[in-house]
């Protein structure tokens, strides 16, 4: 069933960025439906598409620098120690899945990686027989169901970044900082709750050594990838094979942490995506140590940003066409929804539809 409804999905799901394009053209259809004319649709999205430019390029730094620090050495030798930890293939599912989800809590663009090369190396071990197929899943547990309980959650980030919060949202929710949000106890006994669970979930389910399928079986060879550092060519290169600048830039980015941390609020100073930017920037440039390698790492992972750079700011001119395209009796798209929505609501309708 879940191989027929996989290769169902891969033959007619088409890219997410004709899902985006779709749900913008839903709400195109939706506010010239209330009266607004196409001249309104069309002033409000192309108004409204560039308005996140800061936050999208705040998030594809989050998906950059976590993978460039994912895929450093030192981290490849971490990851090799932590892979003989388990001693049973059941075990190493579960411990891939709670790997996966205590990182994403971090970042989830380091989870993503992490929990996948942690996977790989412990199929190596033949003696645990892991069902590299439970593996694979564990490992994308963190990006699919904790991932907006972190410091890296796109909504949390976004509603405490005062900067980055379009101006029309700005003046309707405020700044909303990590304390009252991820930070609170009950958002993290949440996520203790929902970790326990999805672990359980991942060691229960996960197929018994007589039953796991592993790589050898479905004829996957290992092969250890690492970003190699080419020879020097020219004179000029030596600065890049020199770790001068990562110690000079290292120095810089240190002083202005430090001075942020001695000079504000904590929690607000954690709040602020270019704290964490600068703080996995520097941690990825130290752990690569040389200019080239780290360059080599980023130019790999900047494919991963493709979807955010392109999709965002569909994203953002929906919504100034949710709140902006008026129509005839002056009020907008989102005004209709939030309206219906309101005139729903009791008390016998809430736990139906919240569940």
């Amino acid at each position: 069933m879940a191989l027929a409804t996989t290769a169902w999905s891969e033959r007619w799901f088409p890219d997410t960025f004709v899902f985006a394009a779709l749900a913008l053209a839903l709400v195109c259809a939706g506010a010239m439906f209330i009266g607004a004319t196409p001249q309104a649709v069309a002033v409000a999205f192309g108004d409204g598409i560039w308005d996140l430019m800061p936050f999208t390029m705040q998030m594809v730094l989050v998906v950059v620098t976590g993978h460039v620090v994912a895929r450093a050495l030192p981290t490849a030798r971490l990851i090799e120690r932590l892979a003989r930890l388990p001693r049973t293939g059941r075990g190493a599912v579960a411990y891939v899945a709670i790997v996966s989800m205590a990182t994403s809590l971090l970042s989830w663009a380091v989870s993503l990686i992490f929990a996948g090369l942690l996977a790989r190396e412990l199929a190596r071990r033949d003696e645990l027989k892991m069902d590299y197929r439970a593996a694979g899943a564990a490992a994308y547990l963190g990006l699919g169901v904790t991932w907006a309980m972190g410091v890296s959650s796109s909504a949390a980030q976004l509603q405490a970044n005062p900067q980055s919060i379009p101006k029309e949202l700005l003046a309707i929710s405020g700044v909303i900082p990590f304390s009252e949000t991820i930070f609170l106890w009950q958002s993290a006994l949440i996520a203790a709750v929902v970790i326990a669970a999805s672990v359980a979930i991942a060691y229960v389910s996960a197929p018994a050594p007589g039953r796991a399928v592993t790589t050898q079986q479905l004829g996957i060879t290992l092969e250890t990838v690492r970003d190699q550092l080419p020879p020097r060519r020219r004179p000029g290169e030596w600065l890049e094979y020199s770790p001068i600048p990562t110690l000079f830039l290292g120095a810089l980015g240190l002083g202005w942490l430090v001075n942020e941390f001695a000079t504000k609020n904590a929690t607000m100073v954690i709040s602020s995506l270019n704290t964490y930017n600068l703080a996995f920037l520097l941690l990825g440039l130290l752990l690569h140590w040389r200019p080239r390698r780290f360059l080599i790492a980023v130019s790999h992972a900047v494919t991963a940003s493709s979807g955010i750079l392109i999709q965002f700011p569909l994203y953002v001119s929906l919504a100034h066409i949710l709140i902006n395209a008026k129509g005839t009796a002056g009020h907008s798209l989102g005004d209709c929804l939030s309206t219906a929505f309101v005139s729903a609501a009791s008390t016998e309708s809430f736990p139906l539809l919240i569940g």
